[in-house]
């Protein structure tokens, strides 16, 4: 597969180029997203964002052979921005029914909630458009071994001895085998950081479980 030459045929608004470019990558997508979102569900809600903002920001990628991990920084943060928005969700809850027992009449400032009457479209919507939905419905099959395996849940266990920047460093780097750049791109930080919070993660856990140190 030609992906420069994909690339700049989605740049033209070939959306069947694009999809092609998706989908030879989507088990590395969905895995990418499920480790975020932590269920098929969400991960697959990530999934769409993430189409609907690579169709509409294609144009701005300037080196075509770097599609993939241009594509899977804006996963990322599309899992992150559903990730904020879940918790703020749940901290309204919280408040509500904090305040369950309130006069009836009394106004409610909530800073946080959602101005609706402005929306945006529903990125379902644009997906239809781009025929997403049916190309990736089949992303998250039922007997997927990365959800299920022994292995992976002792994995997950380990790493809850971890912080939040170490597990997200250890995971990309050993479970997505993505390089350090990438990390550093998806992280926001320089890759010194990023190497610095993979080392002190591995030590944490080593000091844990036992071993020395080698990266």
């Amino acid at each position: 597969m030609n992906v420069a030459r994909l690339v700049k045929r989605a740049k033209k608004n070939n959306k069947e180029a694009l999809m092609q470019l998706i989908m030879a990558e989507r088990d590395a997508y969905y895995r990418l997203a499920l480790t975020y979102m932590g269920n098929d569900h969400d991960a697959m809600d990530a999934m769409e964002d993430m189409i609907v903002a690579v169709y509409e920001k294609i144009d701005q990628l300037k080196k075509e052979e770097a599609f993939y991990s241009w594509s899977k920084t804006i996963l990322a943060n599309c899992c992150k921005g559903l990730l904020h928005k879940r918790n703020k969700v749940v901290l309204i809850d919280d408040w509500d029914r904090g305040h369950a027992h309130r006069n009836e009449n009394e106004p409610i400032y909530t800073k946080d909630a959602p101005d609706t009457s402005k929306a945006d479209p529903s990125p379902l919507s644009s997906l239809a458009l781009l025929g997403a939905r049916a190309s990736i419905g089949g992303l998250a099959p039922a007997d997927d071994p990365y959800r299920h395996s022994d292995q992976q849940m002792d994995i997950n266990t380990m790493l809850l001895n971890l912080n939040e920047q170490q597990k997200e460093a250890i995971q990309l780097k050993y479970l997505h085998d993505l390089d350090y750049q990438m990390i550093a791109d998806i992280t926001h930080v320089s890759i010194g950081t990023v190497k610095s919070r993979i080392f002190q993660g591995l030590k944490k856990l080593r000091e844990h479980f036992g071993g020395d140190v080698n990266e």
